[in-house]
């Protein structure tokens, strides 16, 4: 599993458990004023496609300036914007998410991980990106602790574990951010981190790891890593054949390092 099908699958698992308004701190949940506001909402959930919920959620925002959905609104846009790869405006609309909800933790992991992903080694900037993406993950951790449940219904077994979800994306943009700086230690420690707290192991993530603890000679480690992605059903052709070269590569280099 992706980084982007782990979001898919958390953003449908926040939608079917009525967890969506739970990706914010903010204990106050919102609430429609009026029929037409509640179908504009609407149209946001039922849209079939990213473009069709970036459209509804600029329709409410729009329409609707005063409405207590617009973080959320603008959450789900931003992550709209991540399927399609434009991860320019991913930063834009959990920037304006943010503006409307300071504690709207899901936002500061978005950009986290879009700075992570589009920071390059050589780049100008990188330090500047790479700082806002780690201040992003920490103040995101710190509202995750805190969070209030969403509703009573929800036990505080499963809450524990939506938490955590959460929580392993914070990690996952912190090793990203390690990894351009070829930290490869503090890689290895946040990528294990973010394995250990996700409800579904991500293969992708796995290989990485074992990347990472490979750079610091943890060969066992990485080829135990290795060996979670390879017996995954769920991972990807190019992911298992990824994970198959790179515990070759950690088998020799085992082997010349005795």
């Amino acid at each position: 599993m992706t980084r982007l099908s782990l979001s898919k699958a958390l953003l449908a698992a926040a939608f079917a458990c009525a967890l969506l308004p739970a990706q914010t701190a903010n204990p106050k949940p919102p609430q429609p004023k009026g029929p037409k506001e509640a179908e504009a909402i609407q149209a946001i959930f039922t849209a079939q496609d990213p473009d069709g919920r970036i459209a509804a959620a600029n329709n409410l925002v729009t329409k609707f300036s005063d409405t207590e959905f617009k973080a959320t609104a603008l959450y789900i846009a931003a992550f709209s914007y991540q399927q399609k790869g434009d991860l320019e405006n991913v930063i834009v609309y959990s920037e304006k998410c943010l503006e409307a909800d300071p504690k709207f933790y899901a936002a500061q992991l978005m950009i986290a991980n879009a700075l992570a992903m589009r920071t390059k080694e050589f780049d100008l900037d990188r330090e500047e990106k790479l700082g806002r993406s780690e201040k992003m993950a920490a103040a995101a951790l710190a509202q995750i602790e805190s969070a209030p449940k969403p509703r009573p219904d929800i036990t505080d077994e499963q809450w524990a574990a939506a938490k955590k979800d959460f929580a392993a994306q914070a990690y996952e943009a912190q090793a990203f951010g390690a990894l351009v700086r070829k930290k490869y230690d503090v890689c290895a420690e946040k990528f294990a981190l973010a394995a250990a707290n996700a409800s579904q192991t991500d293969p992708a993530l796995m290989v990485r790891l074992a990347s990472c603890q490979m750079n610091i000679k943890k060969y066992d480690e990485a080829i135990a890593s290795l060996d979670k992605a390879l017996t995954d059903p769920n991972a990807a052709p190019q992911v298992k054949q990824a994970a198959t070269q790179l515990k070759m590569d950690a088998n020799k280099a085992k082997a010349a390092a005795k």
